[in-house]
């Protein structure tokens, strides 16, 4: 599976706001992920997120969107031409653990290096992971967090979307496995 990361934490960038008006402690109470209306659009979706926010996991999600991509590159996705006439992408906010805090951006860059490297190791085609860091606001505090997106495509629009279940769930046991 194709992965990279970046940073985009100065000016005007995006902030992960981890206590919205719409957010959802997964954490806390699971069984509301039905109430999380992207998990009714992409099938693998409600599973990642539990997965991610399950005791003893090294990260809590705290936002989530699915989006059509406006056009792909099959390189990107490492995929042929046919394989990518219909693709989908999702992304899903993650923030560290309190005892796991990203406080310094070079502890999350190390972090979003060593995922990288073993996503890269997933035997996924038709499907990368973007990992964005960015500044983070968790109540009053300020810490890093990463804004992960997740991209895949197919032949058909359900291929790519199993697609992209598959690598929702690949990288979310990833997470929970490999950070602890």
């Amino acid at each position: 599976m194709e992965a990279d990361w970046e940073f985009e934490i100065g000016g005007d960038a995006p902030v992960i706001e981890a206590y919205w008006a719409g957010f959802v402690n997964l954490r806390n109470e699971p069984w509301r992920v039905g109430e999380i209306a992207e998990t009714h659009m992409l099938p693998g979706l409600a599973e990642a997120l539990l997965r991610l926010n399950v005791a003893g996991s090294p990260v809590w999600t705290c936002k989530t969107d699915v989006l059509a991509p406006e056009q792909v590159d099959p390189d990107e996705l490492g995929a042929s031409s046919e394989e990518s006439n219909f693709a989908v992408a999702c992304y899903i906010d993650i923030l560290m653990r309190s005892d796991q805090i990203w406080n310094l951006p070079g502890k999350a860059e190390q972090r979003c290096r060593e995922l990288c490297a073993r996503i890269k190791q997933i035997p996924l085609r038709c499907c990368r992971v973007d990992m964005v860091i960015r500044r983070a606001r968790i109540a009053d505090a300020d810490s890093f967090g990463a804004t992960v997106y997740f991209t895949a495509c197919g032949r058909t629009s359900s291929e790519a979307r199993e697609r992209l279940g598959e690598c929702l769930a690949a990288v979310a046991q990833s997470i929970v496995a490999g950070e602890r």
